[in-house]
């Protein structure tokens, strides 16, 4: 049974391909698995190939691949976040324009831990740390500051 693998980086998946009455079967040693079995995404990094698969009945688990943080340009404590504007011409022509938030990463003394704390705020978040104190804005916007 002809099957379709793919491959990304160290996993492997197969997936069954339907056995139809017209189907072509391919060798696994001839010369056309090898020039004709296989395209390469290059879009997704997957390997894509005709294989015979050791285990028929089942299909392996799908393709994991990990997950990389995202680093958004909205304040944790403040919840600011970019906003829209129209930058308008002398012609009265209007582009749209993101402002973003004044982002700033800076290390704040954290009384109650006794330690410095990195944190990614902005700078009205920086001023309403400095005016009511780390521990109140930090509970006020739900942020533990153990884990960081």
């Amino acid at each position: 049974m002809a099957l379709l693998t793919a491959t990304a980086k160290a996993s492997i998946s197969c997936f069954f391909k339907p056995q139809s009455s017209s189907a072509v079967r391919l060798k696994p040693n001839s010369s056309e698995v090898s020039e004709l079995g296989f395209a390469t995404s290059q879009f997704s990094g997957l390997k894509i190939s005709y294989d015979q698969c050791a285990s028929a009945n089942k299909l392996s688990s799908p393709i994991k691949l990990p997950l990389q943080p995202v680093a958004r340009r909205i304040c944790p404590f403040t919840g600011k976040k970019s906003n829209r504007k129209n930058l308008v011409s002398h012609s009265n022509h209007k582009t749209k324009k993101l402002q973003f938030v004044n982002l700033q990463y800076k290390r704040v003394w954290w009384e109650a831990g006794k330690r410095f704390v990195k944190l990614r705020l902005s700078t009205k978040a920086l001023k309403t740390i400095e005016k009511n104190g780390l521990d109140a804005v930090a509970k006020k916007a739900g942020i533990d500051l153990r884990k960081k």
